[in-house]
C-alpha cells in the first residue's frame, strides 16, 4: 500500500460519514466531537465534507503538496479504510488536477 501523507485530495473530495460511536465523547471513541456534525441520530459527518466543494475541517496544508490530516491518529473509520492508489483515490486526485499515484 502507498503512503499518502502529502496529498489530501480525498479530504477535499468526499463526504465523510461515520457512526457516532466513533466520537471521543462515546466510550471507546476517538474522533474529536467538535469536528463533526450530526447527519442523523446515529450518523455523524466530518465538518466541511458536505460543502461544495468539500474540504474536511481536519485537513491542514495545501492539496497535492504538503497536505495532511490534523487528526490522523483519531480519524474516523472511512478515512482509515480509504486506500491510496485506489480508484476512489484516482477520482479524488483528478478532481484537483493531480495525476494518479504512480506504482
Amino acid at each position: 500500500m502507498m503512503s499518502c501523507t502529502a496529498c489530501g485530495a480525498c479530504c477535499a473530495a468526499f463526504r465523510v460519514s461515520f457512526h457516532r460511536a466513533e466520537l471521543d465523547e462515546e466510550p471507546g471513541g476517538f474522533v474529536p466531537s467538535g469536528l463533526a456534525d450530526p447527519e442523523t441520530a446515529s450518523i455523524m459527518r466530518m465538518r466541511g465534507t458536505d460543502y461544495s466543494p468539500p474540504r474536511c475541517v481536519a485537513l491542514v496544508g495545501q492539496l497535492g503538496r504538503d497536505a495532511r490530516c490534523g487528526i490522523y491518529e483519531w480519524r474516523p473509520g472511512p478515512c482509515r479504510e480509504f486506500e491510496a492508489g485506489s480508484e476512489a483515490c484516482a477520482r479524488a486526485r483528478a478532481r484537483h488536477g493531480l495525476p494518479p499515484w504512480a506504482s
